[in-house]
């Protein structure tokens, strides 16, 4: 390639980049994603999250748990909005749904041993996140 068509690929490239960023500015969405902390081998969940400040979205991860149960273990502190965690089993069962708390520690119902999904749902949310499920 000439050094003119570098340079007219780069001008394009900037122009490109401006324009997301205006229109993201525009339609309220943030050049600093919302990037929590996830811990996520086979058994034993995490995630964590410090200083959130109203954040709306919802992440989807999936976990191997080998057993048929599992436990959650809450310690969230919530300055505003709410949050919903649901967790399916390997057969896509509903085995828990809740909003984060401060401080709680229960079980899932039964469900079917495999990879299953953990959902968490922000709605202009702003606090500390901090959750983990681990097989019962």
């Amino acid at each position: 390639m000439s050094g003119l068509a570098i340079e007219l690929l780069r001008k394009r490239w900037w122009t490109a980049v401006v324009a997301f960023g205006v229109l993201s500015a525009c339609a309220g969405y943030s050049l600093g994603p919302f990037q929590p902390e996830i811990s996520n081998p086979a058994d034993n969940f995490q995630l964590q999250a410090t200083n959130v400040s109203n954040v709306t979205t919802t992440l989807t991860y999936p976990w191997v748990n080998s057993g048929t149960r599992a436990t959650i273990n809450h310690s969230t502190t919530t300055t505003a909005g709410s949050t919903l965690l649901v967790i399916k089993d390997a057969a896509g069962a509903t085995v828990y749904s809740k909003a984060l708390s401060p401080s709680l520690n229960e079980p899932t119902t039964a469900g079917q041993a495999g990879t299953w999904s953990i959902q968490l749902t922000l709605t202009n949310y702003s606090g500390t996140l901090n959750f983990r499920v681990q097989k019962l």
